[in-house]
């Protein structure tokens, strides 16, 4: 099986390096229209596959805007990714998980087993129980051909308290950093194993360079620009995978306006 990374490196080269998010808060289906309800969940969700498709790399549903209706939203997330990947579209589900032992091995059996019906291309995941606790998401992504996205400088302001701390001479976020330029060692064309990253994170004093993609959020609607991510990750340039929700969904509910503003932000980060 092809793994994440040479996949993700190919559909790049296809369309650009744009992560679209699904993200659908209830603001934004009441913009669209929409009821915030299953029905309303499944009608905007089923428009972005349908307006993404072959436009960009990779989609991003954010996993909790599905889970907070409950069963059945859940039963749209498991058809949204499997529409998504139909569609030829790079899935990369925003979970956040991080757990320990055989509870981590159920969540990664969840979203990176081929057996599981909710199966994506990627994850994301949270490392502070210890980056070893990841190991079973490790595992089951390389068996599966599968990505894993493990946070390290995040955007929210509050990360730094936990993020530079410091363990002896690396901060916590540098050693996250160190631990996957090891597991991506002597991968081609890249590795399969990620890091986010903020596009506001200010100045990066970190080596960001793991031989894997950096998932970007921060890009747009929160404020990061072309010209921060060119100046924070000009010398990774090729690993670099902006996110951009907001500033493409605001467009909808139209499909071929959801296509043109994808087209402006991919056109604009080429």
């Amino acid at each position: 099986m092809t793994p994440f990374g040479a996949r993700l490196s190919e559909a790049v080269s296809a369309y650009g390096p744009l992560c679209a998010g699904i993200d659908p808060h209830a603001s934004l289906l009441a913009d669209w229209g929409l009821t915030d309800d299953v029905a309303g969940l499944e009608t905007f969700a089923s428009t972005v596959v349908e307006a993404l498709a072959g436009e960009v790399a990779v989609v991003k549903p954010q996993s909790a805007f599905f889970e907070r209706h409950g069963a059945a939203g859940v039963a749209v997330l498991e058809r949204t990714i499997q529409d998504a990947r139909a569609a030829g579209l790079l899935v990369l589900l925003d979970v956040k998980r991080g757990d320990i032992g055989s509870t981590a091995a159920a969540y990664a059996d969840a979203y990176l087993d081929a057996a599981s019906p909710m199966q994506v291309d990627a994850v994301t995941v949270s490392p502070y129980l210890g980056f070893g606790s990841l190991e079973p998401f490790l595992a089951t992504a390389e068996r599966n051909g599968g990505g894993v996205f493990v946070l390290a400088l995040t955007s929210n302001p509050e990360g730094p308290e936990v993020q530079h701390a410091r363990i002896g001479e690396r901060t916590v976020a540098g050693a996250m950093l160190d631990h996957l330029r090891e597991r991506n060692a002597e991968a081609s064309p890249q590795g399969s194993y990620g890091a986010v990253v903020g596009a506001t994170v200010g100045e990066l004093t970190e080596d960001v360079d793991i031989n894997g993609p950096l998932l970007i959020p921060g890009f747009g609607a929160q404020g990061g620009t072309v010209a921060d991510l060119r100046r924070l990750f000009g010398p990774v340039w090729e690993h670099v995978l902006p996110a951009s929700s907001r500033g493409i969904l605001a467009a909808g509910p139209d499909v071929a306006s959801l296509r043109r503003a994808a087209r402006a932000v991919r056109d604009e980060l080429a």
